[in-house]
């Protein structure tokens, strides 16, 4: 078993020992990546009982956590710049010696009689220029599993950072040390006050402290592939973006890529593992959740890798009907499932799922639960997740792992909106997509503070994951559509959930989207039609292939023409919002005036 004394790396040795010298560890061990050490972490979870052994899917496994953390905690996520204006207006701050000094406290003796596991991973096919490194130091084995999982942990990433190749500095604990005769629980953590994550994209490190869920803990997921990640890409010239990866495949065999960005509940996942109702079109999957975008010399494209090895899914509402590729996928096994509910014979439920009424389960918070029992809550948190490999995805593409990545055809932006935004709608230029991304937006429900019809905004689904000012952000997409030589995607606007005064959706979804992608694939081959209106090019009356589609005349009309009345009512919001961003411009960091004219073009057009 190789120790710290064995690196040569001078750095590595140091950061790694002034860790445990901190911690204060009963043990430490390197992960290897190796299947023999995943399946003995899983056995010591089982005994522990954080982990329960499923009869269902094969080799899977049943975590659940303390009922305080079930998802990331926004507000206690901080990015540690130099200045409060480097973080802008969607993030939290703290200054980062004052963070240091206070990780300097509670890091002390947090890993006490427990062991401190070091992993060692890529973020992309290790073999890539497009991949990135990172080695997380952490006190949890079900961190190490699922990031065994979700990233490529093996000795040669090790080796390679021994040798000298750079990477991303990642520390994390639950914060629960174990006294000599202290009975330990199924899932350590800290207090809500006391969980941190942090991002310090001055030195490239996260510290995150406290908890032990998602991606608070998993430090390659939105940690490093978007916050950190964000920042490297606009000192390198590249692009770090929380998108899916899909390639549209036409009856004749010709093939494009398109990225798609959309904030939570909007249909990411179900999107990446398409099911065409169109035949002879074939969606396959590249990734589901983040894009890293590098400009390719040969050919001035913009070149996507999904940096992710795995898929963490919501579990609530996955089923055949929704997304039949996702459960295929988990069905094989290997999969880690987190608060879902446990059957009477060892397998997996949740609600929305393919089994209606499962019988008498065991609920996320461990207790015997039945729908006849009217219960209290959801048998499955309704964060709940599934951890599962992606090359087990029935639709994975062939080029999933290729190392110089999949060029890309089009951007699509999309928030859930019932009213005012058409089924689909095309940029008239780089600029202008840029500034639906910036205003993407989805609308609240009357229970959300700000009630029925205000927009919560999430600029390119990035709200909580930019590493940086957000106008500077939205300044470097710009900046990318300057790049010389370069064959940009083209940029659309898609919205599938329109509905109408009744209330029912306009649009069935699912797998009919193919009919919108379809649309998408012939307009970048200039094969499509479309009319040019106040927001934008919209497709002509037949020009989107409804075939045997239960979608009225009417219902048609509305979907693809403008709703002048609503996007005026809407443009005070899109105002208040964009200012909202400008509050650094007076310290280096104004909302780039492209944006703005943007906004002042479209008044014109609807005036």
């Amino acid at each position: 078993m190789i120790t710290v004394n064995d690196l040569k790396n001078a750095e590595l040795k140091g950061w790694l020992q002034g860790w445990i010298d901190l911690c204060k560890p009963a043990q430490v061990e390197f992960c290897d990546g190796s299947e023999q050490h995943y399946n003995t972490l899983c056995d010591l979870m089982v005994k522990t009982g954080t982990f329960i052994k499923m009869k269902y899917p094969q080799n899977s496994y049943l975590a659940r956590s303390d009922k305080s953390d079930v998802a990331r905690v926004e507000e206690r996520t901080f990015i540690c710049a130099k200045d409060e204006a480097n973080a802008g207006v969607t993030n939290h701050w703290k200054a980062p010696a004052e963070m240091k000094a206070e990780f300097n406290q509670i890091f002390d003796g947090c890993m006490a009689g427990r062991t401190m596991y070091i992993i060692p991973f890529s973020m992309g096919n290790p073999e890539s220029p497009l991949a990135k490194y990172g080695i997380e130091i952490t006190d949890s084995a079900y961190v190490v599993v699922n990031m065994m999982i979700m990233t490529r942990v093996s000795q040669t990433i090790l080796d390679r950072v021994d040798a000298g190749r750079e990477y991303i500095h990642a520390v994390h604990s639950n914060g629960a040390p174990l006294g000599a005769d202290q009975a330990d629980v199924p899932w350590p953590c800290a207090p809500v006050e006391k969980k941190y994550i942090t991002q310090f994209p001055d030195t490239r490190e996260i510290i995150s402290y406290g908890s032990g869920y998602g991606g608070n803990a998993l430090l390659g997921k939105k940690c490093f592939a978007l916050r950190i990640a964000s920042v490297l890409a606009k000192e390198e010239g590249w692009m770090a973006e929380h998108m899916l990866i899909l390639k549209v495949t036409n009856p004749e065999g010709k093939y494009k890529f398109v990225t798609g960005a959309f904030p939570s509940a909007c249909g990411k996942t179900n999107l990446a593992m398409l099911t065409p109702t169109l035949p002879g079109w074939k969606v396959e999957t590249v990734g589901d959740d983040i894009a890293w975008m590098r400009f390719n010399e040969k050919d001035g494209m913009l070149h996507a890798i999904n940096p992710e090895a795995g898929f963490f899914g919501v579990a609530p509402g996955t089923s055949m009907k929704s997304n039949p590729n996702a459960m295929k996928t988990i069905n094989v096994g290997n999969t880690i499932f987190t608060n879902v509910a446990l059957t009477e014979d060892y397998g997996y439920w949740w609600e929305d799922g393919d089994v209606k009424d499962p019988g008498t389960v065991v609920d996320w918070l461990r207790r015997p639960w039945n729908k006849a029992w009217n219960p209290a809550g959801p048998a499955a948190h309704k964060n709940s997740r599934f951890t599962t490999p992606a090359k087990q995805c029935p639709v994975i593409a062939p080029e999933w792992e290729s190392p110089e990545g999949v060029p890309i055809s089009a951007i699509l932006f999309g928030g859930r909106r019932k009213t005012v935004v058409p089924l689909v709608n095309e940029s008239r230029s780089w600029e202008h997509g840029v500034f639906m991304g910036a205003t993407m937006s989805s609308e609240m429900t009357a229970a959300t503070l700000g009630g029925a019809g205000q927009l919560r905004f999430d600029p390119m689904a990035m709200l909580p994951f930019i590493g940086y000012n957000v106008t500077d952000y939205l300044a470097h997409w710009l900046e990318i559509g300057k790049h010389p030589g370069a064959k940009l995607p083209k940029i659309y606007y898609v919205n599938w959930f329109r509905r109408g005064e009744d209330g029912h959706f306009l649009w069935p979804g699912y797998g009919d989207n193919s009919r919108v992608l379809k649309w998408i694939f012939e307009r970048c081959d200039g094969t499509a039609a479309a009319k040019e209106t106040e927001i934008g090019f919209l497709p002509t009356e037949d020009a989107i292939d409804m075939s045997g589609l239960d979608v009225s005349d009417e219902d048609k009309k509305i979907l693809l023409s403008v709703d002048k009345e609503g996007w005026k009512a809407t443009l005070p919001q899109f105002e208040e919002w964009l200012n909202k961003l400008n509050k650094y411009a007076d310290q280096g960091h104004p909302l780039p005036a492209e944006i703005f004219a943007q906004l002042e073009t479209l008044k014109k057009n609807l005036a």
